[in-house]
């Protein structure tokens, strides 16, 4: 599976809410990281009578045939403490077997060591026939962690840090099927509207991804499934320098943001995560003509037609 396409808005992704601006963990905001997208361990989740998440579900609509292929990585982020005090996101994936449509039923189980402890959990993939060529592809990420003394004891009242470390963070899966073409459930065309009413996500917001080039439509056999609310076909603006983890679409507010920070600040960011610290440096490097770039573009744009004037 070639994720090129659409490894840019992935990672945009898994990062969103790893570390917002002021990016120091001084800052009120950043006190409570990772809003969407967290998978935490069962008890913990009874516990807290459904207001968290311990398991995620995907459904989404393919054309094909029984032979057609799917595959399905996913993707999150496992934190694990630092002598500083401080949570960082180690990068996990795991890839589901490929399996044609009439042979998709498994449940895959997986494991990450980490010095913060074990993480475990499983993907559950199925299909089902609806009729003609259409397909309703089904994927369920689990978090199977089990928590023991302590942390099993005290689940009701238990650090929310804590809890991130024996949690999936940032979640995604990434879609991609051979020899068959993803529905788009945001603008599905009139045959396939009941289908896709159909279909039940749970913690996640299925969109149709990949390259679009100018005049054409964006191929059909890619599929992100996100914690966030996307578009489909949702890309990363080439003006941006760098990821700065708090949205894609801000980048001359937070650049101009960073460089007003005061001394001490730049060396609570530089004294901290790495990732704040790359932002920093590479913020300061910028040249007035990439700022230049991101005040503004204008985008979608046609000539009007001889006929319409």
């Amino acid at each position: 599976m070639d994720l090129r396409a659409v490894e840019q808005i992935a990672n945009a992704v898994m990062y969103e809410g790893y570390m917002l601006y002021p990016y120091r963990r001084s800052a009120v905001k950043n006190q409570q990281r990772f809003n969407f997208g967290v998978l935490y361990p069962r008890e913990y989740c009874d516990l807290q009578l459904g207001a968290e998440a311990w398991e995620m579900q995907t459904e989404c609509l393919a054309t094909g045939t029984p032979s057609s292929t799917i595959e399905v990585k996913t993707r999150f982020l496992q934190m694990s403490s630092t002598p500083a005090g401080w949570q960082e996101g180690i990068e996990r994936e795991v890839c589901a077997d490929p399996h044609t449509f009439n042979s998709i039923a498994s449940k895959q189980r997986f494991e990450f060591e980490c010095p913060s402890g074990t993480l475990e959990g499983e993907l559950e993939l199925r299909a089902s026939p609806l009729g003609g060529n259409l397909f309703k592809l089904t994927l369920n990420v689990r978090n199977l962690a089990r928590l023991q003394g302590a942390d099993l004891e005290n689940a009701g009242g238990a650090d929310r840090d804590r809890m991130l470390l024996q949690s999936l963070v940032s979640v995604h899966s990434i879609f991609h099927v051979a020899g068959g073409e993803f529905i788009s459930l945001l603008d599905p065309p009139d045959q396939f509207k009941a289908a896709v009413a159909g279909c039940r996500n749970v913690g996640t917001w299925p969109v149709l991804a990949g390259p679009v080039l100018a005049g054409e439509e964006g191929q059909r056999n890619l599929l992100l499934s996100a914690p966030i609310i996307l578009y489909d076909y949702p890309q990363i603006a080439a003006e941006s320098a760098g990821d700065l983890f708090d949205g894609t679409e801000i980048d001359e507010i937070l650049a101009l943001r960073i460089l007003t920070m005061t001394d001490d600040e730049k060396l609570e960011v530089r004294s901290g995560d790495d990732r704040a610290r790359r932002i920093l440096e590479r913020t300061e490097m910028l040249p007035l003509e990439h700022f230049q770039k991101l005040h503004g573009a204008l985008r979608g744009l046609a000539p009007v037609s001889k006929e319409r004037e």
